[in-house]
Protein backbone atom coordinates (compact mmCIF):
# COMPACT_ATOMS: atom_id res chain seq x y z
CA UNK A 1 0.00 0.00 0.00
CA UNK A 2 1.36 3.42 -0.93
CA UNK A 3 2.34 5.70 1.94
CA UNK A 4 1.25 9.33 1.73
CA UNK A 5 4.10 11.87 1.94
CA UNK A 6 2.67 13.56 5.03
CA UNK A 7 2.49 10.22 6.88
CA UNK A 8 6.00 9.31 5.81
CA UNK A 9 7.26 12.72 7.04
CA UNK A 10 5.68 12.38 10.47
CA UNK A 11 7.37 8.99 10.94
CA UNK A 12 10.79 10.11 9.75
CA UNK A 13 13.23 10.39 12.62
CA UNK A 14 16.52 10.80 10.75
CA UNK A 15 17.78 13.59 8.52
CA UNK A 16 18.58 11.04 5.79
CA UNK A 17 15.04 9.72 5.86
CA UNK A 18 13.60 13.19 5.45
CA UNK A 19 16.05 14.09 2.71
CA UNK A 20 14.86 10.99 0.85
CA UNK A 21 11.33 12.34 1.12
CA UNK A 22 12.39 15.66 -0.41
CA UNK A 23 14.00 13.83 -3.34
CA UNK A 24 11.16 11.27 -3.77
CA UNK A 25 8.30 13.78 -3.52
CA UNK A 26 9.74 17.21 -4.39
CA UNK A 27 6.31 18.72 -5.01
CA UNK A 28 5.23 17.76 -1.50
CA UNK A 29 7.72 20.20 0.06
CA UNK A 30 5.29 23.08 0.48
CA UNK A 31 2.48 21.05 2.05
CA UNK A 32 4.43 18.42 3.99
CA UNK A 33 7.67 19.89 5.25
CA UNK A 34 7.43 22.45 8.07
CA UNK A 35 8.48 25.83 6.69
CA UNK A 36 11.05 26.48 9.42
CA UNK A 37 13.06 23.38 8.43
CA UNK A 38 12.85 23.62 4.64
CA UNK A 39 15.88 25.85 4.14
CA UNK A 40 18.31 23.88 6.31
CA UNK A 41 17.28 20.50 4.89
CA UNK A 42 17.50 21.83 1.34
CA UNK A 43 21.00 23.17 2.00
CA UNK A 44 22.10 19.87 3.54
CA UNK A 45 20.62 17.77 0.74
CA UNK A 46 22.30 19.80 -1.99
CA UNK A 47 25.66 19.72 -0.24
CA UNK A 48 25.59 15.91 -0.19
CA UNK A 49 29.07 14.50 -0.50
CA UNK A 50 30.71 17.90 -0.07
CA UNK A 51 30.81 17.47 3.69
CA UNK A 52 34.07 15.95 4.85
CA UNK A 53 33.43 12.85 6.94
CA UNK A 54 36.96 11.71 7.82
CA UNK A 55 37.99 14.74 9.86
CA UNK A 56 40.68 12.82 11.74
CA UNK A 57 42.58 12.29 8.48
CA UNK A 58 42.26 15.94 7.44
CA UNK A 59 44.68 18.77 8.16
CA UNK A 60 43.65 21.52 10.58
CA UNK A 61 43.84 24.01 7.71
CA UNK A 62 41.48 21.96 5.59
CA UNK A 63 39.07 21.66 8.52
CA UNK A 64 39.16 25.44 9.07
CA UNK A 65 38.49 26.17 5.41
CA UNK A 66 35.77 23.55 5.12
CA UNK A 67 34.13 24.69 8.36
CA UNK A 68 34.09 28.31 7.26
CA UNK A 69 32.68 27.43 3.86
CA UNK A 70 29.93 25.25 5.36
CA UNK A 71 28.91 27.84 7.93
CA UNK A 72 28.77 30.62 5.34
CA UNK A 73 26.61 28.48 3.02
CA UNK A 74 24.20 27.66 5.83
CA UNK A 75 23.98 31.33 6.91
CA UNK A 76 23.18 32.44 3.37
CA UNK A 77 20.58 29.67 2.93
CA UNK A 78 18.89 30.88 6.11
CA UNK A 79 18.75 34.39 4.67
CA UNK A 80 20.81 35.90 7.48
CA UNK A 81 23.34 38.70 7.07
CA UNK A 82 26.59 38.68 8.99
CA UNK A 83 25.44 41.80 10.82
CA UNK A 84 22.33 40.02 12.10
CA UNK A 85 24.39 37.06 13.32
CA UNK A 86 27.06 39.05 15.17
CA UNK A 87 24.38 41.14 16.88
CA UNK A 88 22.70 38.03 18.21
CA UNK A 89 25.98 36.62 19.53
CA UNK A 90 27.48 39.96 20.59
CA UNK A 91 30.54 39.26 18.42
CA UNK A 92 32.70 41.69 16.52
CA UNK A 93 32.05 41.60 12.75
CA UNK A 94 35.65 40.53 12.12
CA UNK A 95 35.23 37.42 14.28
CA UNK A 96 32.56 35.96 12.01
CA UNK A 97 34.49 37.02 8.90
CA UNK A 98 37.66 35.27 10.08
CA UNK A 99 35.70 32.16 10.97
CA UNK A 100 33.96 31.99 7.58
CA UNK A 101 37.20 32.55 5.65
CA UNK A 102 39.22 30.07 7.74
CA UNK A 103 41.73 32.67 8.88
CA UNK A 104 41.81 31.77 12.57
CA UNK A 105 44.54 29.36 13.64
CA UNK A 106 42.01 27.54 15.84
CA UNK A 107 38.22 27.59 16.15
CA UNK A 108 36.35 27.23 19.41
CA UNK A 109 33.78 24.39 19.24
CA UNK A 110 31.49 26.48 21.45
CA UNK A 111 31.44 29.23 18.81
CA UNK A 112 30.45 26.71 16.15
CA UNK A 113 27.64 25.32 18.30
CA UNK A 114 26.35 28.83 18.97
CA UNK A 115 26.11 29.45 15.23
CA UNK A 116 24.45 26.09 14.66
CA UNK A 117 21.79 26.99 17.20
CA UNK A 118 21.06 30.31 15.49
CA UNK A 119 20.95 28.66 12.06
CA UNK A 120 18.72 25.80 13.18
CA UNK A 121 21.19 23.16 12.02
CA UNK A 122 20.23 19.51 12.51
CA UNK A 123 22.07 17.49 15.14
CA UNK A 124 24.18 15.40 12.77
CA UNK A 125 25.42 18.38 10.74
CA UNK A 126 26.16 20.31 13.93
CA UNK A 127 28.21 17.41 15.23
CA UNK A 128 30.20 17.29 11.98
CA UNK A 129 30.86 21.03 12.07
CA UNK A 130 31.93 20.79 15.70
CA UNK A 131 34.35 17.97 14.74
CA UNK A 132 36.04 20.35 12.29
CA UNK A 133 36.59 22.82 15.11
CA UNK A 134 37.92 20.12 17.43
CA UNK A 135 40.57 19.14 14.85
CA UNK A 136 41.85 22.74 14.75
CA UNK A 137 42.28 22.60 18.53
CA UNK A 138 43.79 19.14 18.88
CA UNK A 139 45.95 18.51 15.79
CA UNK A 140 49.14 20.32 14.82
CA UNK A 141 50.40 21.17 11.37
CA UNK A 142 53.94 20.06 10.51
CA UNK A 143 55.30 23.63 10.61
CA UNK A 144 54.11 24.11 14.19
CA UNK A 145 57.14 22.16 15.42
CA UNK A 146 59.07 24.04 18.09
CA UNK A 147 62.10 24.59 15.84
CA UNK A 148 60.02 26.21 13.09
CA UNK A 149 57.60 28.33 15.10
CA UNK A 150 59.86 31.41 15.57
CA UNK A 151 60.47 31.56 11.81
CA UNK A 152 56.83 31.89 10.81
CA UNK A 153 54.48 34.79 10.23
CA UNK A 154 50.75 34.69 9.36
CA UNK A 155 51.57 34.73 5.64
CA UNK A 156 53.84 31.68 5.90
CA UNK A 157 51.25 29.78 7.89
CA UNK A 158 48.55 30.58 5.34
CA UNK A 159 50.77 29.45 2.45
CA UNK A 160 51.88 26.21 4.09
CA UNK A 161 48.34 25.41 5.16
CA UNK A 162 46.97 25.83 1.65
CA UNK A 163 49.81 23.77 0.15
CA UNK A 164 49.26 20.90 2.56
CA UNK A 165 45.50 20.86 1.97
CA UNK A 166 45.26 21.48 -1.79
CA UNK A 167 44.98 18.82 -4.47
CA UNK A 168 46.29 21.08 -7.27
CA UNK A 169 48.84 23.92 -7.04
CA UNK A 170 49.77 26.25 -9.91
CA UNK A 171 52.77 28.54 -9.41
CA UNK A 172 54.32 31.28 -11.50
CA UNK A 173 57.73 32.73 -10.61
CA UNK A 174 59.76 35.26 -12.55
CA UNK A 175 62.74 35.83 -10.21
CA UNK A 176 63.74 32.60 -8.49
CA UNK A 177 63.04 28.87 -8.47
CA UNK A 178 59.73 28.11 -6.67
CA UNK A 179 60.25 26.99 -3.07
CA UNK A 180 58.90 23.48 -3.67
CA UNK A 181 61.65 22.88 -6.25
CA UNK A 182 64.67 24.44 -4.52
CA UNK A 183 67.80 22.59 -3.41
CA UNK A 184 69.24 23.17 0.05
CA UNK A 185 72.21 25.18 -1.26
CA UNK A 186 70.03 27.35 -3.49
CA UNK A 187 67.59 28.00 -0.65
CA UNK A 188 70.43 28.83 1.74
CA UNK A 189 71.80 31.54 -0.58
CA UNK A 190 68.32 33.09 -0.93
CA UNK A 191 67.77 33.11 2.83
CA UNK A 192 71.21 34.58 3.50
CA UNK A 193 70.50 37.53 1.22
CA UNK A 194 66.91 38.02 2.35
CA UNK A 195 67.80 37.80 6.06
CA UNK A 196 71.08 39.66 6.33
CA UNK A 197 72.64 39.49 9.79
CA UNK A 198 70.72 36.41 10.94
CA UNK A 199 72.89 33.75 12.64
CA UNK A 200 73.86 30.67 10.66
CA UNK A 201 71.81 28.44 12.96
CA UNK A 202 68.66 30.35 12.10
CA UNK A 203 69.42 30.21 8.39
CA UNK A 204 69.89 26.44 8.72
CA UNK A 205 66.43 26.14 10.30
CA UNK A 206 64.95 28.19 7.43
CA UNK A 207 66.50 25.81 4.92
CA UNK A 208 65.22 22.81 6.88
CA UNK A 209 61.75 24.36 6.91
CA UNK A 210 61.81 24.76 3.13
CA UNK A 211 62.98 21.20 2.52
CA UNK A 212 60.38 19.79 4.91
CA UNK A 213 57.73 21.76 3.06
CA UNK A 214 58.67 19.93 -0.16
CA UNK A 215 57.51 16.60 1.27
CA UNK A 216 53.98 17.37 0.08
CA UNK A 217 55.16 16.51 -3.44
CA UNK A 218 55.66 12.90 -2.29
CA UNK A 219 52.45 12.43 -0.35
CA UNK A 220 49.63 10.00 -1.16
CA UNK A 221 47.47 10.89 -3.00
CA UNK A 222 50.03 13.02 -4.87
CA UNK A 223 49.72 16.78 -5.12
CA UNK A 224 49.40 17.84 -8.76
CA UNK A 225 51.95 20.62 -9.10
CA UNK A 226 52.50 22.82 -12.16
CA UNK A 227 55.21 25.48 -12.12
CA UNK A 228 55.96 28.09 -14.77
CA UNK A 229 59.12 30.18 -14.50
CA UNK A 230 60.65 32.90 -16.63
CA UNK A 231 63.89 32.15 -18.46
CA UNK A 232 65.67 34.57 -16.16
CA UNK A 233 65.04 32.14 -13.29
CA UNK A 234 67.13 29.39 -14.85
CA UNK A 235 69.87 31.76 -16.07
CA UNK A 236 70.37 33.83 -12.91
CA UNK A 237 73.35 32.29 -11.10
CA UNK A 238 72.18 32.13 -7.51
CA UNK A 239 75.20 30.97 -5.48
CA UNK A 240 77.47 30.58 -8.48
CA UNK A 241 77.76 28.03 -11.32
CA UNK A 242 78.06 24.89 -9.16
CA UNK A 243 75.02 25.69 -7.00
CA UNK A 244 73.01 26.68 -10.04
CA UNK A 245 73.96 23.60 -12.02
CA UNK A 246 72.84 21.34 -9.17
CA UNK A 247 69.61 23.33 -8.89
CA UNK A 248 68.78 22.92 -12.56
CA UNK A 249 69.55 19.20 -12.35
CA UNK A 250 67.17 18.96 -9.41
CA UNK A 251 64.37 20.63 -11.40
CA UNK A 252 64.85 18.14 -14.23
CA UNK A 253 64.75 15.22 -11.79
CA UNK A 254 61.67 16.56 -9.99
CA UNK A 255 59.83 17.10 -13.28
CA UNK A 256 60.23 13.40 -14.11
CA UNK A 257 57.54 12.64 -11.53
CA UNK A 258 54.06 12.19 -13.07
CA UNK A 259 52.48 14.74 -10.75
CA UNK A 260 54.94 17.58 -11.46
CA UNK A 261 55.25 19.71 -14.60
CA UNK A 262 57.67 22.57 -15.21
CA UNK A 263 57.55 25.05 -18.06
CA UNK A 264 59.91 27.89 -18.93
CA UNK A 265 58.80 31.10 -20.62
CA UNK A 266 61.67 32.07 -22.93
CA UNK A 267 62.76 35.67 -23.36
CA UNK A 268 61.62 35.68 -26.97
CA UNK A 269 58.03 34.99 -25.89
CA UNK A 270 57.77 38.71 -25.18
CA UNK A 271 55.01 40.32 -23.15
CA UNK A 272 52.56 38.15 -21.22
CA UNK A 273 49.78 38.51 -18.62
CA UNK A 274 51.83 37.39 -15.60
CA UNK A 275 54.53 40.05 -15.74
CA UNK A 276 53.09 41.88 -12.71
CA UNK A 277 54.55 39.35 -10.29
CA UNK A 278 54.62 35.86 -8.83
CA UNK A 279 51.53 34.03 -7.55
CA UNK A 280 50.21 30.60 -6.65
CA UNK A 281 46.68 29.23 -6.95
CA UNK A 282 45.28 26.35 -4.93
CA UNK A 283 42.45 24.00 -5.80
CA UNK A 284 40.93 21.48 -3.42
CA UNK A 285 39.31 18.10 -3.86
CA UNK A 286 36.06 18.11 -5.83
CA UNK A 287 34.15 16.51 -2.95
CA UNK A 288 34.90 19.50 -0.69
CA UNK A 289 32.83 22.67 -0.79
CA UNK A 290 35.93 24.83 -1.17
CA UNK A 291 36.58 27.38 -3.87
CA UNK A 292 40.06 27.97 -5.32
CA UNK A 293 42.34 30.45 -3.53
CA UNK A 294 45.18 32.62 -4.82
CA UNK A 295 48.27 33.49 -2.78
CA UNK A 296 50.53 36.50 -3.45
CA UNK A 297 53.90 36.92 -1.79
CA UNK A 298 56.07 40.02 -1.67
CA UNK A 299 59.14 41.10 0.29
CA UNK A 300 57.28 42.30 3.37
CA UNK A 301 53.90 40.60 3.27
CA UNK A 302 51.56 37.95 1.87
CA UNK A 303 48.04 38.27 0.51
CA UNK A 304 45.28 35.70 0.05
CA UNK A 305 42.62 36.34 -2.62
CA UNK A 306 39.26 34.57 -2.39
CA UNK A 307 36.91 36.73 -4.48
CA UNK A 308 35.69 34.73 -7.50
CA UNK A 309 36.61 37.47 -9.97
CA UNK A 310 40.16 37.79 -8.58
CA UNK A 311 40.78 34.04 -8.56
CA UNK A 312 39.42 33.69 -12.10
CA UNK A 313 41.72 36.49 -13.29
CA UNK A 314 44.83 34.70 -12.01
CA UNK A 315 43.75 31.25 -13.15
CA UNK A 316 43.03 32.53 -16.66
CA UNK A 317 46.40 34.27 -16.72
CA UNK A 318 48.14 31.02 -15.71
CA UNK A 319 46.26 29.06 -18.38
CA UNK A 320 47.24 31.62 -21.02
CA UNK A 321 50.88 31.35 -19.95
CA UNK A 322 50.77 27.55 -20.10
CA UNK A 323 49.58 27.82 -23.69
CA UNK A 324 52.21 30.44 -24.56
CA UNK A 325 55.22 28.69 -23.02
CA UNK A 326 56.95 25.71 -24.63
CA UNK A 327 55.63 22.38 -23.38
CA UNK A 328 57.27 20.48 -20.50
CA UNK A 329 59.60 18.43 -22.71
CA UNK A 330 60.81 21.45 -24.68
CA UNK A 331 61.19 23.43 -21.45
CA UNK A 332 63.38 20.70 -19.92
CA UNK A 333 65.55 20.78 -23.03
CA UNK A 334 66.03 24.52 -22.49
CA UNK A 335 67.03 23.87 -18.86
CA UNK A 336 69.56 21.24 -19.98
CA UNK A 337 71.03 23.66 -22.53
CA UNK A 338 71.49 26.28 -19.82
CA UNK A 339 73.17 23.66 -17.59
CA UNK A 340 75.67 22.90 -20.34
CA UNK A 341 76.57 26.58 -20.57
CA UNK A 342 77.55 26.77 -16.89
Amino acid sequence: MAVAPEVFWRNCESRFCREFLLMRWPLARRSVVPEETQNVLSCSARRGQQMMTDTQAATPTLCRLQLGSELRQIRLKRGLTSTQVVKKLIWSPSKLTRLETGENATVEPADVMALCQIYGVDEETARQLKDYAVVTKTKREWWQATAFRPLLNPGNRALFGMESSASVVHTYQSEYVPGLLQTADYARVLHQHANCGRPDEEIDRMVELRLTRQEILLRKPPLRYAAIVGEGVIRRQVGGPSVMKAQLAHIIEAASAPNITVQVVPFEAGVHRCMNGAFSSFRFRDDFALKPIVHLEHLADHWVLRRDADVELYENAFNDLQAMAPGPEESLKLIKNVMEEL
